[in-house]
Formats: structure tokens, sequence, C-alpha cells
């Protein structure tokens, strides 16, 4: 598109240099500026800009000065045009061919240019190069020669021509075209020797003309307009004859059959370019390429078109072939014609042979010797240009000579035979066209050379038999004293002569004097002449004809013959062949005719045909007169003026007399209603409006009027219409219409045909076209004299007709703009009185004025609605708008006038009034905004803005009704809220107004306004969303209407309330208009929630769920399918399982249609299932299907659906136990600082993320529609500096979940897999745990002063909902200490070991190798099982000195140790089992450990024992363990806080964990840091030393997503893993004791569980699994599949125990289940969800984000 608008604009900058130089004549000037406006105009349309309409000058129209018709058209001209040149920029043979074909409609002829660069070729002496075009399938040459005499230099002969060697072929035309193949050909004929091997010159003949070769090239293509490029060079490759004997003719067709010819690198190189138009017109057009050195070879015959000034008297003469004894030679003879041109005096014509354009006139012409052939075959045309005196005394003679190789033999070699033929035939007419076999007579000088003697003998063997001899076999005979030779010799002639006939019937009409007794004989004969003789002929015949008349005045019997010979001629004229002969007869009849008394003969025998129309001989004959009747009236009008001038006005009223009965006969004629005439009545209709121009010269126009009126009134009815039209056409156009005598007698006849025909809807586009065109003269100011009252008629007449026209038609209708054309012109054209006029007319008649009103109102809605133009069509809409505004200001004159009144008053046309204006103000074409300041600024100073005034009218008006207000509440709220919300101030502050004044009359009427209040909120809705309505609209509505209403008396505060409403409203619906179109779907889902929870707070349910369903859709869009699900039931619930009618708000959806509201939710409910089962959420579709089961069963009866039903809900809770679902991770988002809109600013949301989706993922789609924000690097809640900064600042972190089960569920023996989907749905309670030390740091035991800061979030609504986030409401914070942290440690250890051990007792197929990790790093005296640290920290007896009040807590530690002891012995005796060979040394292994270990527990800790049977087991277990399950969880992201990291990303899910694993540091290698930051150099090194190893199942992944081992270095005495979980409300511990457990991008959960014996009663704790983790931090990723390496022990005892599992919650009993349906929303919008670009992954550090 650049390049193209470029290119535009360098072409537009050199032309307007080109005319600003002043310096190019008038003819290229306007060419040019027609280019330059083209050029601007194609650019304006692909650059989407205005239509811009100009006049034939190409100035643009100026449409106050331009008729409403004018203007119409010119749009319909430019369009054309534009859509034209659109078409040739499609494709370049298009282009041409579109080009070629405008252009052949003015010039059907073109020419072909050809330009001879060089002639690659070895011939080696001089050489004549003919060039041609050749018609390949008829084979036979179309064109004349065009000769280059070659040098043997291999230059031109005329040096002067070198490089300028061109030809044009003319005269070429659509038959041509329709050729199948063209070809240009090229023969080269040596001029030299015999033969090219005789090298001495002396000895041996010279100057013989011998055939050398050909070259031909096909030049279709280049015809047809398929190729053009006039600057590429093409090589014709050259083919030489195969022999000096072979025919140049035969080598043609060789040539053309043949598929490549062996050139070897000889030929011509030309350049070839079509060229439109005859020789004249390609002077004119390309004097640069046809001058006067280029020659013209012309076609061989007519153009299709032949021009009068082409004279020409060509005959083209072709020397064919022959045959010819060789006598007493030994071998054939080398026969050479020389063909000459004698007067019958034997006197030699010189310089009249042309052997091709380009060359010089010759005397003698010889032909090309075929070397000793007996048949040569010629095929040589020659054109003999004499002068047409000379013609008919002139004669061809040929001659024929043996020519002999050798000078000395040559030069005895004499003629010895010659042939002749005369040019004019015996009857005077030319030659024949065609083949002529002449008689070939033996050669005697004597007798021969005196053509006197030669001349009476035949010419032709045709001649000879019509004088009654034959010649058989080879007899030679003699013919007098001429002996005639069994030589044979045949030429072609053809003669293209505008002087010369070769028609004997013409030449006798022409010479009718000479031979009187045949004159009735040539005239019927003249009408079977050709076109092209006639022509030639034309004045001369014409002269001929009225002679014949004029010389027998006194009789009739040659008056019908002539009559009909000058219908012929004029017929001919008419021809498009001949088309340009029109001006010659023009002229003819203007200086030449001279037959006074013709005009009484022709009109005599025209109303006898008329008479006798019916007779079947004359019919066809007046139907041709019919045809000719324009020019027949011209020679009488002419005839009548000649004789006025010679007699003064005599026989005037005869004349008249003979007008008047000729037009009775005619309409006699068309009255009738046989079928006989059908066709003579519609070439009468057609062709006698011809005559009015001539005829008014001689007759009175009024009279003329007249008679044409009651000629259309002779009609027959429904016959002949589209003629009749077509008719009136023309008489409009004629002079007769524009005198205004006339016009008043022609107008009503229209109009009164028009009403007719367009009520009946017959021939609309004739009707159209009749009525613009009178319209157009009306227009006219000067030359038609007065208009108003023939205005007035077409209203009275036609206005409401063509409104009725225009309302019935479709807008597909291609003649609909003309329509509307029609009717705006009408309108236009009347003045103000006019319209007070036309309500007269309907007199007292009420009803028919509001019909009239009602239909124009109706009408013109429709138009501004559905324009009729295209939208760059801006002067013509604009016109328009003028045009109805004017209208509508008059038609509501007459509203307030007649209908107001309490009498009278006309509801739904008052109604009709103010849509209509409201349409009209806020059509797209008047919302001057939208344009640019150019545009905008044109319109303004042309029209004003027009919303202005109609506005103001409007505002007017709906003051004007009083009493009548209250009749269009709440109608009219829409239309006038559509009209203050144009964005133009003056406008808005004058219509607004308008609001209070409609409160005011509810007010008054109802003692509220809440139709008023419903009817706004409503429509306010569908035009923000539409694009109405901005900030000042809000701020101005606020400001007067709450002026208003504090001024009222009743409406202060009801009105106050009603206004900080709607701005409310308002200010959701931008937010809503401004995200609508963003890319981002969250956002528009956060501003939708934000929008139906404004109207489910002011219970405007109709629009609540209009935007539910928009929510969904929403949803749908980005497979949300469980929000989906959550928010169609929103609507659902809105319904009753009743057979309570639906109210149409309901029925939103074409999805869902039903009668009842049961029926309806019947369905909402199939599609929420549906929506759940996508979502994966079986538990919510099952409960829902169950209160949809209880309606089929005992309600409805439809056992079939609840077969469907409950077999849906088996595959449910199949899926429930059988499927793994993805867990999700939340994340906590904070938008802090005043960037952030205004619903976000300063708050935190809980974001439910995707399915496996990371952190880092999640952050990068956040910051994507933040670009600008800043990442927090802290967990910490930010200061008030950050808050009340200028900037964005986002807090990005993971929390947890805390799981609230259903009260059904409370200590059963319930499967993970079932429980665990309430882990991440069904929540509301999210919680965020990070380490702090307390006290100093003991470099001995880092568990002393570790405590665990966990801050619990809860949000607006449970999660998932119908969004993926919500607001939090409320933050708590709870401080847990060491020893509790060890508590919950302990306990989630033994439910990791007792769940496994029940997955494996339940699964035996299960892999071995997670269960072996496990118990290896628990029962490895190096660790001593995770609990060493615990013992140095809290078994002391220091620390119950201390702290005496955790005595209990103490003992119940020990407890959990104890009861790790029957876990672990069941989980080694499983391993026992299932242990593998190659396992045994590392089973034994385990075995001795856990020896060693048990036997210390159960000294210091007890022994504790479990049953046998897991069900049993079970049952006896201690309240506070953790119930065994069946299913483990699904792995899942989850966050960790740590020491030394915080990770989101690679931790698996456990149910209720929240998020922090403790573990100890060693004391070498740990120092004291801040509260909130730890040192990232540590973990750096720590990350070192980690090592890996693999796993050895892919299937432990989905269980046990990552065990990991310890390596501990140092002291393995003080470095004792423990895996603690953090619960809130526990006193503080130092933060000095947080231990450096991590690397980067790794993270541990813990879930909260209660721990009996806790002091607070709010507490609750999970048992938190651990993990295998190095000590330094390591902790591999579970993305690689890669399990981890086994630590290297430091000695015996170095493996520690993490474990990692379920969790068991004691909390408040949770409601009981039930489908949950979110409660209202919050009326701000939560913020936008986060972007869907990844960022780098990123790692959380003690609450500090490292990277």
């Amino acid at each position: 598109m650049f390049n193209r608008v470029r290119r535009m604009m360098y072409d537009l900058i050199e032309w307007r240099s080109q005319i600003l130089s002043g310096t190019l004549p008038q003819d290229e000037l306007k060419e040019l500026k027609q280019k330059v406006t083209a050029k601007i105009d194609y650019g304006n349309r692909i650059l989407d800009l205005d239509l811009v309409v100009r006049d034939e000058d190409g100035n643009i129209l100026d449409p106050d000065q331009t008729s409403t018709i004018s203007l119409f058209r010119a749009h319909e001209i430019a369009l054309k045009r534009i859509e034209e040149r659109i078409e040739e920029e499609k494709s370049q043979k298009q282009n041409i061919d579109i080009n070629r074909q405008a252009k052949f409609a003015a010039t059907p002829s073109f020419s072909l240019f050809v330009t001879l660069k060089n002639v690659v070729c070895k011939i080696g002496e001089d050489a004549e190069v003919l060039m041609s075009l050749y018609d390949p399938i008829m084979a036979k040459f179309i064109s004349e020669n065009y000769l280059v005499r070659w040098a043997s230099s291999g230059l031109p002969k005329d040096l002067d021509r070198l490089n300028n060697l061109k030809a044009v072929f003319t005269d070429l035309g659509s038959k041509d075209l329709k050729r199948e193949k063209i070809s240009f050909v090229c023969q080269i004929v040596r001029v030299g020797r015999m033969e090219l091997k005789d090298n001495n010159t002396k000895k041996f003949t010279t100057g013989l003309r011998r055939p050398f070769g050909v070259a031909v090239m096909d030049v279709t293509d280049i015809i047809t307009g398929t190729v053009d490029d006039e600057d590429k060079q093409h090589f014709i490759p050259f083919q030489p004859v195969a022999g000096e004997n072979d025919f140049l003719q035969t080598v043609i067709n060789k040539v053309i059959a043949a598929k490549e010819v062996n050139h070897k690198g000889q030929g011509l190189w030309v350049t070839m370019k079509l060229l439109l138009g005859d020789v004249h017109q390609i002077r004119k057009d390309f004097p640069h390429l046809v001058d006067r050195t280029t020659a013209v070879a012309r076609k061989m015959g007519f153009p299709e078109i032949i021009m009068p000034g082409d004279v020409r008297n060509d005959i083209y003469v072709t020397l064919m072939l022959g045959e010819f004894d060789k006598g007493n030679k030994t071998t054939s003879k080398n026969v050479e014609v020389t063909m000459m041109v004698y007067d019958e005096e034997g006197k030699r014509l010189e310089n009249v042979i042309f052997p091709g354009a380009g060359d010089d006139g010759i005397s003698e012409y010889k032909s090309v010797i075929y070397y000793q052939v007996k048949q040569p075959r010629w095929f040589e045309t020659v054109k003999v240009a004499i002068p047409i005196e000379d013609v008919n005394r002139s004669h061809l003679r040929f001659t024929f000579r043996h020519r002999s190789s050798q000078d000395s033999k040559d030069k005895s070699e004499k003629v010895f035979a010659m042939a002749f033929v005369k040019l004019m035939r015996y009857d005077g007419t030319t030659l024949r066209d065609g083949e002529h076999d002449l008689i070939v007579y033996k050669w005697d000088a004597k007798k021969l050379e005196d053509a006197s003697i030669y001349l009476n003998l035949p010419a032709t063997k045709p001649m000879l038999e019509e004088k009654g001899y034959t010649m058989t076999g080879k007899n030679m005979h003699s013919l007098g004293n001429f002996a005639i030779s069994k030589d044979s010799f045949q030429i072609s002639t053809l003669v293209c002569s505008t002087k010369l006939t070769q028609n004997v019937d013409l030449l006798g009409l022409l010479k009718w004097r000479s031979n009187t007794n045949l004159l009735q004989q040539n005239l019927r004969q003249l009408m079977k002449v050709d076109g092209e003789e006639v022509v030639k002929f034309l004045q001369d015949t014409l002269d001929a004809l009225f002679n014949i008349m004029m010389e027998n005045s006194d009789s009739d019997t040659f008056d019908t013959l002539v009559f009909d010979s000058l219908v012929f001629i004029i017929g001919l004229i008419a021809d498009r062949k001949f088309q340009h002969f029109n001006p010659v007869l023009e002229t003819y009849i203007r200086k030449h005719f001279s037959a006074t008394l013709a005009y009484t003969k022709l009109t005599t025998v025209l109303k006898n045909y008329v008479d006798n129309s019916e007779k079947p001989n004359v019919t066809d004959q007046l139907f041709k007169a019919m045809k000719s009747l324009e020019y027949v009236f011209k020679f009488i009008v002419r005839s009548r003026i000649l004789f006025n001038q010679l007699y003064e006005d005599k026989g005037e009223s005869d004349f008249m007399d003979s007008l008047r009965q000729l037009f009775r006969s005619i309409n006699d004629m068309m009255s009738s209603t046989s079928d006989q005439t059908v066709i003579v009545k519609g070439a009468a209709l057609k062709y006698l409006p011809t005559i009015v121009n001539d005829v008014k010269l001689v007759f009175d126009p009024k009279e003329l009027s007249k008679l044409f009126t009651d000629f259309i009134h002779n009609v027959p009815p429904g016959r002949l219409v589209r003629q009749k039209l077509y008719c009136l056409i023309e008489i409009v156009h004629s002079d007769l219409f524009t005198q205004h005598d006339c016009r008043d007698i022609l107008l009503p006849m229209m109009t009164e045909q028009l009403k007719h025909h367009l009520e009946n809807r017959e021939e609309l586009e004739a009707c159209c076209h009749l009525l613009s065109n009178i319209l157009e003269v009306l227009y006219r100011k000067d030359g038609v004299g007065l208009t108003q009252r023939h205005v007035q008629i077409i209203m009275e007449k036609l206005l409401r007709t063509v409104n009725r026209t225009v309302i019935s038609m479709g807008r597909d209708s291609e003649i609909i703009g003309n329509f509307v054309a029609c009717m705006t012109a009408i309108l236009r054209q009347m003045e103000d009185y006019h319209y007070a006029h036309l309500i007269k007319t309907y007199g007292k008649m009420r009803s028919d004025v509001v019909d009239f009103l009602m239909e124009t109102f109706i009408m013109f809605k429709d138009l501004i609605g559905k324009n009729v133009y295209l939208a760059d069509w801006v002067i013509m809409n604009m016109m328009q708008n003028k045009v109805f505004l004017r209208a509508i200001n008059q038609y509501a004159d007459i509203l307030n006038k007649r209908f107001l009144d309490q009498a009278n008053f006309e509801l739904q046309l008052w109604n009709n009034y103010f849509h209509l204006a409201v349409a009209f103000l806020t059509q797209e074409s008047l919302q001057l905004e939208n344009f640019s300041s150019a545009k905008r600024a044109k319109i303004i100073s042309k029209y004003g803005d027009m919303r202005r005034q109609i506005g103001f009218e409007i505002r007017d008006m709906w003051y004007n009704l009083g009493q009548h207000k209250i009749k269009f509440i709440p109608e009219m709220v829409g239309p006038i809220l559509e009209m203050t919300l144009i964005p133009e101030t003056e406008l808005r502050k004058a219509t607004i107004a308008i609001f209070f004044d409609m409160m005011q009359c509810e007010f008054h009427s109802t003692r509220s306004f809440q139709m008023f209040e419903n009817e706004i909120i409503t429509k306010l809705d569908h035009e923000v969303e539409g694009g109405r309505g901005d900030e000042q609209y809000k701020v101005l509505f606020e400001k007067i209407l709450l002026e208003h209403c504090r001024k009222h008396k009743y409406l202060a505060k009801n009105g106050e309330n009603f206004v900080m409403l709607v701005v409310r409203l308002m200010e959701r619906l931008l937010d809503y208009r401004t995200i609508m179109h963003d890319e981002n779907k969250e956002n528009r889902m956060s501003c939708t929630v934000n929008v139906l929870n404004f109207y489910k707070e002011i219970e405007r349910e109709e629009m609540y769920i209009r935007y539910l369903y928009k929510l969904c859709d929403l949803h749908k869009e980005c497979d949300n399918y469980t929000e989906a699900a959550y928010t169609l039931l929103l609507n659902a619930k809105l319904l009753k399982w009743s057979e309570q009618p639906c109210a149409a708000h309901l029925n939103q959806r074409d999805e869902y249609q039903a009668q009842t509201q049961g029926h309806l939710k019947e369905q909402l409910y199939q599609e929420i299932i549906h929506y759940f089962d996508k979502g994966k959420m079986w538990e919510e579709a099952i409960s829902l299907g169950k209160e949809l089961a209880e309606q089929y069963e005992n309600e409805l009866f439809d056992y079939e659906q609840l077969s469907r039903l409950l077999q849906k809900q088996a595959q449910f809770y199949e899926n429930i136990v059988r499927v793994i679902r993805a867990k999700p991770d939340y994340f906590a988002v904070g938008y802090y600082g005043q960037g952030f809109p205004s619903f976000i600013r300063n708050k935190m949301f809980i974001y439910r993320g995707k399915e496996y989706e990371r952190r880092e993922d999640f952050e990068a789609r956040l910051f994507t529609i933040f670009p600008n924000a800043e990442k927090m690097k802290t967990t910490s809640p930010p200061s008030d500096d950050i808050k009340n900064s200028s900037g964005q600042y986002i807090q990005c972190f993971t929390v947890q979940t805390i799981r609230e089960l259903p009260p059904k569920f409370k200590n059963k023996n319930v499967s993970e897999q079932i429980l665990s989907f309430y882990t991440v749905n069904e929540v509301q309670r999210f919680q965020y745990s990070r380490p702090i030390r307390k006290g100093e740091k003991d470099p001995d035991n880092e568990f002393a002063n570790m405590w665990i800061e966990r801050t619990t979030y809860v949000t607006a609504y449970k999660l998932p909902g119908i969004l993926r986030w919500f607001e939090v409401k409320s933050v708590s914070m709870v401080e847990i200490s060491p020893l509790e942290n060890a508590m919950e440690t302990m306990q989630l250890t033994n439910q990791k070991i007792n769940n496994m051990v029940q997955q494996h007792m339940n699964d035996p197929n299960l892999p071995i190798n997670p269960l072996s990790m496990l118990l290896n790093g628990i029962v490895d005296p190096a660790v001593m099982g995770g609990f060493t640290n615990y013992e140095k920290a809290f078994f002391t007896e220091k620390y119950l000195q201390e702290h005496p009040e955790d005595h209990e807590k103490i003992e119940k530690l020990k407890d959990l140790i104890a009861w790790q002891i029957p876990f672990l012995n069941e989980g080694v005796r499983i391993h026992g089992e299932k242990v593998t060979e190659a396992l045994r040394p590392f089973h034994e292994r385990l075995e001795t450990c856990f020896k060693q270990l048990k036997e210390k527990v159960e000294k210091q800790y007890g022994v504790k024992t479990c049953s046998a049977n897991p069900d049993e087991r079970r049952g006896n277990r201690p309240r506070s363990m953790v119930r065994s399950f069946t299913m483990p969880s699904t792995p899942r992201p989850l966050s960790v806080a740590s020491v030394s990291s915080m990770s989101s990303d690679s931790t698996p899910s456990r149910p209720g964990s929240d998020g922090f694993i403790l573990e100890p540091l060693l004391p070498k290698k740990m120092h004291s840091r801040s509260q909130d930051k730890l040192d990232k150099d540590e973990m750096d090194k720590d990350k070192r030393e980690r090592k890996k190893e693999k796993r050895n199942s892919r299937h432990q992944e989905m269980f046990d997503k990552e065990f990991k081992t310890t390596d501990i270095s140092g002291q393995s005495t003080e470095a004792v893993i423990l895996s603690e979980t953090i619960s809130p409300l526990r006193p503080q511990r130092p933060k000095s004791q947080v231990i450096n457990i991590m690397a980067p991008d790794k993270r541990f959960t813990s879930s909260p569980v209660s721990t009996p014996g806790t002091p607070k009663a709010k507490l609750t704790f999970s048992l938190q699994p651990g993990l295998n983790v190095d000590l330094n931090g390591a902790d591999n990723s579970e993305q690689t599949g890669i399990p981890p390496p086994l630590p290297v022990k430091g000695n015996s005892g170095d493996y520690g125990t993490l474990t990692e599992n379920q969790e068991l919650t004691i909390s408040i009993t949770p409601p009981l289940h039930q489908p949950r349906l979110p409660p209202p929303l919050p009326s701000k919008t939560p913020p936008p969800p986060p972007p869907k670009t990844t960022r780098k992954q990123t790692s959380v550090d003690s609450g500090i984000v490292q990277y």
C-alpha cells in the first residue's frame, strides 16, 4: 500500500509540474488534468477517503449549484470509473482488455506498430525484407507489405532510415480480434545472381529476385492485448528456403506448423505495440511513435468503419501461380513475370505499382524467379494505385521471360508470352474481386506491343468461353492472328476504392437518365446493393433519388420506390459500420439537398404506409420507415424550409394539415389492438420523439405538444409500457419540454402516466428515469421559464406515490438510489409555500394528512437508518440530510399547528416524529467528531452542525407537548437519551434537562418516577455498550439533574438518589466499555462482574441475567468451564421448579428457550452439569444432578431422562475415585501504588492458577497487563510510602489453601482421592508462612528459637466461583512456637509413613522405590528417626525450667515419636515382602538400622502397637492422627516458606499444607540475619554442595512427587533433619533459629493440624510430611523426572527423615455440603487475572524474592 501511494504521489508531482509549466497544448492539458483527477480519485478510494465528484472538465461539483439528480449521477459515474480502475489494477491483461473495450466503443479500430531493429542474416547480396500480417488458418495475407531494402553490407540501403525503420499496420478491427491466430511474416528476397555460389559477377546475370527465406512470429497475444510491452525486443528466427526452387509460401506454412526453427542465431529483432485508433487517431495520440517517416501498411480491404474522408483507390494484385511448358529448353524455364500498367493507347503508367509500404512507386514489377520450376507459385501481392480518371481506360499487362544464370545467355532471352486484364468491365463496373484465370498469348512483338490490337481479345478464359471457344488438352488455338499458349497464369485482385463500384445496379441508378426504362428495376435493385458500395456514393445516390422524384413530380409512380430507397439508405447509415457517415448525411441535408417539393411526396407516402399498416406487405416496410423517421423528417422539414424561402410560406395551411393528418393516422394506428402492428407501434414510440426538434421549426410547438399528448394517450393500456416511458424520456430531452407553454401541456400527461405505472409497479426503472429527467429540466435556472407551478404539479401528483414506492422497495434493489434521489430532488425543489399547499391538497380529510405524515416519517427514518448510498458518498449524503432536515422542520410546524390541541392530538404521529428526529440526529454521517479536522471544518462551513439544529427543535417540540408529555413516558426516554449522548456540549446542556421534565411529569402523575428510572437504566446500558457516552456526559448529567432536583420540593431526595445511582452505573458501564475490546479476556470478566453485581444490587434482574450470559461466554472462550458453570448457576437459581410462565427477559438466549421456568431451569441445569463435567468438578455436577433427578423422578416422571442422568452420575462417581485431577496453585497478588485503577488500588486478591501453572508463568501474565509495574521483592506488607506513591508495585506469592471438609466426612474412613477435591476447591481461607527468629542464635541447635509467622487470608467468596480470583476481605496473623512446630512435623511424618503403608496394602502392584527411600531416610541410625535435634532442643531440664507450661506438649511430642515405631515396623515388613534380590542387601541394612532405632525409642518413650487389621487399626488410632487413606494425593506445585528460600514451583501438593518446612542448619554455616532478609550468598554456596540421585520409577511421581535425602557434612550428631508444620496462633520463636535448607526454585509445603493438648482453643494444626532434603538447601526439580540422589553419608547415621503426604484437619464444623451458590458479588471489580506469558522462575526466601 505504501509503495503504491508513494508512486501515485510521484506521478502527481510530475504532472503538476507539467501543468504549471504552461507549455502544454490545450488538448494535452485537458487530458493531463483528467489523468490527475482520476489518479487522485483512485488514491482516495484505496485510502478509504470520501468519493469526490467532478464535472466533465475534472472540476469538483458544488452541491449548491448542482441538481440532486446530476449529483447522484456524478456519484454513479465516479464510482464506476474508480471500480474499473481497481479492476484494471488487478490484472495487466484485464487492464488492456478493459481499456481496449472501452476505447473500441468510440474508436473500433486499432493498429500494430512495428519497429525493425536489425536483420541478423548472412545474405551476401542486396535483399528485400517484406513484412506483413498473415492469417495462418485461412493461409492468406491480410495486410500490405512493409518493404525495407537491405544492402549486402548488412545495413539498410537508405542509411537515413537507420534506427528509424518504423511501420504501422492499420485498419484492424474486431473481426481481426476474433481470428484464431495472426502471424507476423517476414519474407526475404535476395536480389542478385541466380545462385549464391556464382561469384564471378561479370559472367553471371545479376538483379534477379530469388527466394531466400522467411521469419514468422505469432502475434495473437499482442493483437488481443494479452502482452503489451513496447520496449521488449522480439527475436523472430529465420528459416532459409530448403532449395532455391522452394516456394516462399510453402516455407511460411512449414514454419507455422513447426514447433521450433533451427535458426542458428539468424533472424529479425523487432518491437511491437498495439495502438488504438485509426491512422489519423494514432498520429494524434502517439506522435512520438507515428510521424511522417513511419510507413503505413493498410489492411487489404476496407476497415469495419469507413470514415467519410477516407478516400482510397487501391487495387491489390496478387500473382498466384502458373504453369509453363519448357518449350525448346531441356529443363523447365526460370520464369520471371513482369507486371506493368498501360492505358488503352499502349502508354505505360509510371510509378503506379507499390510493392510495399515504405517504398516508392515503380513502373514495372518483376516477380521472384524459381529455378527450373514448371509450376511456380508466387503469392506475391502489390498495390496498384491509379488516378480515378484513368482507371476506366487502364489495364494490367503481364509478360513472361526465361532468365538465364549466365549474363551472355540472359541477354538473348526474349519475352515468350504475355497476358493482360482490363481494370474496368464492359458494363462500366470495376474488375471483380477474386481469382482470374488469364489467357496466356504467345508473344508476337509486332502485334502485341500495340495495345489497341490485343485489348479487343478476351483476357480471361471465361471470356473466351463466352465467345464460344473452348480449350481442350494441350492443343494450341489461335484467335484470329493471335496464338494462345498452352501455358496458364492466375492472378487475384481486390479493389478498395471509394470511387469505383463493382455493382451494376448501383451504376445503373447513378446513370438512370441513360436508360429510364430500367429505372424501376434499378430502384428495386438498389436495396440489394452492398452497403459499402452505397455509402461510397452517398451524395450521388441521394441526388439521383431526389432528381427521379422531382423530375416525375406529376405522378406518384416512383414516389414509393424513392421513399423505400431513401429509407434503405438511412437504415444503412444507422448501422454501426457506417455510423460515421451520419455527419455526411447531415451535411447533405443542410447544404446539398434542394428538392423543395419533396416534403409533400414524402409525407404522402409515409401517411399511406401508416394508413395501411395492418397489411402484411406494408408492415415490414413501415417498420423500416419508422426506424428512419428522424432523417425522413429532416428531409421533409428541410424541403419545406427551402420551399418557404422560395415561395414565402405558400401552402402553409396545407402543410400543417398534412402533418396533422399524418399524426392522426399514427394515433389511429397506435390505438388499434391488433398484434400485427405491435412492432411498428414500438418503433413509432422509439423514433417519433426524434422528429420534435426539426418539426417545431415549421410547426406550432404547442400544437405539436398536444399531438404528442394524444399520441401517448392512444397507446393501448398495459401494452408497450416500457417503450411509452422511454418515448416520454426522449420528449423531455427535446427542446419542446424546455418551453414553458409546451410543458404546461405535456407535464400533466407525464405525471398522470408516472402515477399510474408507479402505483401498478410497472417498469420502475423507466419511470424513475423519466422522473429524474423531468426534475433535471425543472431545476435549470435558464432557458426553461418558470418552474414553481410545475414543481407543484409533481408534488401533488407524485410525491406520495414516490414515497410509497421507496417504502415498498428493498434495499437490495438496484434502482432504489435513483428513486431516493428523485424524492430528495422533489423536496429540494419545493418552496416553503409548497409544503403548506401540500397539506391543503388533502382537504378536510384529517386522516389523509396523518397517513401522509406517518408514511413520510417512517420512510425518512428507514432511509436514515439504512442509507441507500455508500458511506463515502459524503456529498450526496449531506445533500440528502440537508433536504430531510428542512422537510422535517416543515412537517414539525404542521404538527404544532394541527395536531397539538386536545381534540386533534395524534400520539403515534408525534411519537414517530420524535423517533425520526432522534434517528436523524444520531446517524453516523453527522457525527462530526469521527471525522478529520479538515473534513469537519468543511462540513460545518457548508452545512453547519445539523445535530444542534434538530436537537434544539426536538427540545422545543417536547416542551410544546404540555399535558401530553406523560403519554411519551417511558417510550421516549431511550430516544432522548440517544440524543443527549451525542458528544456536542451545547446540545447536551440543552437537552439533558428534558430528563428532569420527564421525572417531574411522571411524579406528578403517579407520585414516583419508577417507569422513567427503569427505562433510563435499561437504555443507558445499551447505549454505553454501543459506544456512546463519556466522562464529560456523566459530569454534565450529574450537575444538571442535581441542580434541578435540589430545587424541586418533592424530588430533592429521591431525585438525588436516582442521579447518583445512574452516575454509579455509568462509571461501571464506561469501565466495561473501555475494557470490552481488551485482548485480555480476564480484564473483561472483571468489568462484567462489576456491572452484573451492580444490577443485582439494584435488583435489575433482566440486566443482571444479560451480563451473566456475557460472563459465561467469556469463560467459555477461555475454557473456564467451571467458572462458566457457576455463572449459569446464578441464573438457574433465579428460577423455580414450577409451571410458572417464563418472562421475556428470562429467554434472552436462543439456545435456552422455554415456556415455563421449570423447563428453562432444567435446560440450564443440563448445561451446567455439562460444564462441571468438562471442568472435572464432578462433585458439583452430582449435587445438581440429584436435584434434577428428584424432578425427573417425582415431578416430571421422565424416566428416560432420569436414566440418562443417573448413568452420568455413575460415571461422575467413578471419575472421582479413578481420575487423578490436577490441583492448581493459588496466588496472593497485591496491587500497591496510586498508579493502579481505583478498583484494585492497594488491595490484595487471591487468584486460582491454571492447571500446572507455575508462579513464574503466572507472574509473566500479570506483568503483561501492567508492563510498567515493579515487582516487590518481599512478602512483607508494604509501607505507606509505597501505597501512596504514584507508581505501580505488584506483590505476588503462592499461598496454601486451608481445607474445610464437609461434615459428612468427619471421623469417617474416606479415600484421600475423594477428600483431595476439597484441598483446592470450596476454599475461602488461605495461609502463608514464613520463619522468624527470636532471641540470640544458638550455634548448637537452631530449633530452639525458630518461630513461624503464619498469615491467613479470607476471600470475599469461595474459590472456584464465577471468577478465578476474589478480593481478600480479612487478614489475620499468628506465631507458632518451635515446640509446636516440632509436634506438627512429627505428626505429618507419621502420617506419611502410615499412608504409604496403606497404599501398598491396598495396591500390591505399587513400585517399592518410594517406600525404600522413605524408610531409609527415617531408620538410618545416623538420623535416628529425625528427632535427635528435638531431643537436644526440648527434652532438656533447662528447657523445662524455662518453659514449664510446655510440659504437656513435650509429652505429646514424645508420644508422637513413640508412635512412629509401629508404623515403621509395618513398612519394613511390607518392604521385605516386596524387595527384589538386587535390593536384598539394602533391605538387610534397613532391618538392622530399624532394629537399633526401635530399641532406642521403645526404651526411652515406651512401646506402641497397631492392630494387624488395617480397619481395626484405623479405629484404634489416636484421634490426633490422620486416618489411613487408600489413594495418594495428586502432586501439584505449592509454595514454600523456609529460612533460605521460598519457591512456588516444585513441591508436591499436600492436603491442607501451609507451604513451610523447617529444618536445622549446621551451626558452622549459619549466621545471624534480619527478620525479613536472608543471605543469598550462603544459599549459593550451599547449592554447590548438592548431589543427585535418580528415581527408579515414574509411577512413584504420581503418588509421592519427590523424596529427598540429606547430606550432612560436619557434625552428624548436631545435624538432625526436622520437618515442621507451622500452625497459627502460636507464640513466636526467635528468627535466629530459622535454618537454611533449600536452594532457589525449590519449595516444600506444610499443612495445619490440630494437636491435642494445645492450650489455645482456636489453634488448627496439620501434620506436615517431611522431605528428604540436602541439608545445604539442595532440592531436585520435579520437572526433570530424575529422583534425588542418596546423600553421601559421613557415618552410619547420616540419613534423616522427611516424609510427605496427607493431613488431618480439625476445625470448626462447616455447613452441610450442597451445590454452592456464590454470594452477592462486590460492587468493585477484582483485579484482572494474570497474563499468559512466562517470566523467569524466581524463589522466595523468608519473604524475600530471590533471583
